[in-house]
């Protein structure tokens, strides 16, 4: 606690265990995102349910997103996040028992318990950034969602793979994936546990009282400050938009594609490049987000958006190449928002609450997951692909206007005078 030599040392080790667990639990989240809609047209027999699936693990995570941030409160990131894990896998496991048994009761339940994994996935990118300086928190949290890059893309590739599997064991094909993801979670969680030790949460927290009790003037580098409710409602906004925008378009393209003939490793593909233009573009963005500020990157974030809806809903049905190219955008503006809104957050808070409040805000990152979710499907029944799409791509733009109240409030968080 008195070393800043060891407090950096921890700060490496850290992130590099967030690093190693990310990679199985980007395995683990694909799945529900390649496949689980698809299932659920296959069991309801209809597709204008077919957004149900991720408004419901969306849903659980928003339950587990205040759960994991509550535990990690009172217990460090060690066990919060390898509970939240371990939970995601075992809803995983719940959605095979509901393919083999044809469950929908089961599927809808399991599909909650799976959203843990989700939540926790996303909660994981903070524990990067607890020991991290003022300018190295973006990139902290870069190198943390680009290393979900791995398993995020890996997974809907194995689509095929995973899915010849799980019949040779009598698993329905689509229940393959979340074999996987049952896998993946575990792992993930069983990293953190064994691994994250010294818990870097519990140092920051430490560290923090000490310099409070002591009456010592925190040093500028250190970043710590008090919480800011502008920057929370900034950065807030900022995540909730963007979620909504790519959960509502990226959940109805795998149907998009099934109803004009493209075969399901072709929605894979197409998918786990999505999912990798989520994450790889990170340690770029990272950088951008540090450099050239927090509000630059937010308003290239609804630009971005903007561009991908109206890409995607011109794009020929049969046309591969530009539905990579309206997803790829997809993926790309949901990083610039979630890296630049989480920057904002881990500046506008003070170690002490900072856990309880970043699970507080992921619930509503969840839950505005989950509205874009079952809109989507109700959207595209009565109306088509493109207007979801269109109307996605408008939403983003309500960013500009959050970003110029953020410009008039001097108590936005300011990192090396740019907000």
């Amino acid at each position: 606690m008195d070393s800043t030599d060891m407090q950096r040392k921890l700060y490496k080790r850290s992130l590099f265990i967030v690093v190693l667990s990310q990679i199985f639990g980007g395995a683990g989240l694909a799945a529900g995102v390649t496949v689980g809609a698809l299932l659920a047209q296959e069991m309801l027999g209809t597709e204008s349910f077919a957004g149900v699936p991720a408004a419901l693990f969306t849903l659980g995570s928003a339950v587990a997103a205040f759960l994991v941030g509550r535990l990690s409160e009172h217990y460090g990131r060690r066990l919060g996040l390898a509970a939240g894990f371990f939970t995601g896998g075992l809803g995983a496991l719940g959605v095979i028992l509901a393919a083999v048994n044809n469950s929908v009761v089961l599927l809808f339940i399991s599909l909650l318990i799976y959203g843990a994994g989700t939540a926790t996935n996303l909660q994981a990118r903070y524990a990067g950034t607890d020991l991290a300086k003022s300018n190295q928190r973006a990139k902290a949290i870069s190198i943390a969602m680009v290393s979900t890059t791995i398993g995020a893309v890996a997974g809907p590739n194995m689509v095929d793979f995973t899915g010849n599997f799980a019949t040779s064991i009598g698993v329905p094909a689509l229940g393959g994936p979340f074999l996987l993801a049952a896998a993946a979670y575990t792992l993930a969680g069983m990293v953190f546990f064994i691994f994250l030790r010294p818990d870097p949460y519990v140092v920051a927290k430490a560290v923090f009282e000490a310099q409070q009790s002591l009456d010592q003037k925190v040093d500028e580098g250190t970043g710590v400050q008090k919480s800011t409710t502008s920057g929370l409602i900034v950065g807030a906004t900022v995540m909730i938009l963007t979620q909504i925008v790519m959960v509502a378009i990226m959940t109805m393209t795998p149907i998009h594609m099934k109803h004009h003939g493209h075969s399901l490793g072709e929605v894979g593909l197409v998918i786990g490049i999505h999912v990798g233009s989520m994450f790889f573009p990170s340690l770029i963005t990272g950088v951008l987000v540090d450099k050239i500020g927090r509000t630059a990157m937010s308003v290239a974030s609804g630009g971005v958006l903007l561009l991908a809806g109206i890409v995607a809903a011109v794009a020929p049905p049969d046309s591969m190449v530009v539905l990579v190219i309206a997803l790829s955008l997809l993926g790309i503006g949901w990083n610039f928002g979630l890296i630049s809104g989480t920057a904002i957050i881990v500046d506008a808070t003070d170690p002490t609450t900072r856990a309880k409040t970043q699970g507080t805000i992921d619930v509503l990152i969840a839950l505005a997951g989950a509205t874009g979710g079952v809109m989507s499907g109700m959207v595209v029944a009565h109306s088509s692909y493109a207007t979801l799409s269109l109307a996605g791509g408008g939403l983003a733009l309500l960013l500009i206007p959050v970003v110029i109240w953020s410009r008039s409030k001097s108590n936005v968080p300011v990192l090396n005078n740019k907000t």
